[in-house]
């Protein structure tokens, strides 16, 4: 598969534990100061060992200067796209253009269900992310008040606003063929786990990914492709170093989230493998 030329980025995941509320924001603290790019928090909204996700990122923002945060993946199912599509913009406003939006279709559905939420079936929940997208989209141009059919989510002369202030990218947490075709056609970015979509796998999800964009006009390097990383491998940090750079240079991976629960972690991926994945793509492209 190609190297599309984005740029890489870097950045951590935080599980933000109810029982020790101050720690994300020391995490978050370090990765700003470490010089990562992203932060990103997972969305389980039927977990009360979690701290809220919307509410650690607004938090987490307001204590750096330079991280862009997103939910990683936002929990659709409980969340209804047209006030996520307003939190995230007001978020993106009170951070000068920090904020991305990461959505997902769902998952745990027992849990969602026990929450009041949908119990969706596959076809289901690939039809509610599909109007998700446009729901959100709608409510982030500037217009009148915009109409969208759907039958799970729609919007019937709404409003749009507030606006973000920079272009606030979609990016989509989806593993199968068909939410990866839809990724090609509307979506910004793709954003697997390592651990669901392993680096042999990532050949044929890219593939479909691709092949929906051409049929639908675009090029496939309008796409990011994000990788959220288990954690610290074994070997050393240039072994990392030089696994990341493949992945940029074979399978087009260019941004690289690692799960963290130590500032340690957070300073030995921000200064010695980052500035390495850079160095080792950069002397190949």
């Amino acid at each position: 598969m190609p190297d599309y030329g984005h740029d890489l980025q870097f950045g951590v995941i935080l599980l933000p534990e109810a029982a020790s509320p101050a720690a994300a924001t020391r995490l978050a603290e370090a990765a700003d100061t470490a010089g990562l790019d992203l932060l990103s928090v997972p969305d389980h909204p039927y977990r009360p060992d979690l701290l809220d996700a919307w509410t650690v990122l607004s938090v987490v923002a307001a204590r750096t200067e330079r991280l862009r945060v997103f939910p990683n993946v936002a929990n659709l199912p409980l969340r209804p796209p047209a006030v996520l599509a307003r939190s995230a913009a007001s978020l993106d406003l009170l951070t000068g253009g920090r904020t991305e939006l990461a959505l997902g279709a769902g998952a745990y559905w027992d849990d969602i269900a026990a929450q009041g939420g949908p119990r969706y079936t596959p076809g289901e929940a690939f039809d509610a992310l599909t109007e998700a997208i446009e729901v959100v989209r709608a409510l982030w141009t500037p217009g009148p008040p915009a109409t969208v059919p759907g039958t799970h989510h729609r919007l019937t002369g709404t409003p749009p606003g507030p606006f973000p202030v920079h272009r606030m990218e979609i990016w989509l947490g989806a593993l199968g063929p068909r939410m990866l075709r839809l990724i090609g056609r509307t979506a910004d970015g793709w954003l697997p786990s390592m651990t669901r979509i392993p680096p042999d796998r990532l050949p044929a999800a890219n593939a479909l990914i691709d092949d929906a964009a051409r049929k639908a006009g675009r090029s496939p390097g309008e796409i990011r492709r994000l990788y959220n990383l288990p954690g610290i491998p074994s070997g050393s940090t240039a072994e990392w170093a030089e696994q990341l750079a493949e992945l940029a240079l074979t399978h087009g991976m260019s941004a690289f989230l690692l799960s963290v629960d130590s500032a340690d972690a957070v300073r030995l991926f921000a200064r010695e493998v980052a500035p390495r994945v850079r160095e080792l793509v950069a002397a190949r492209r």
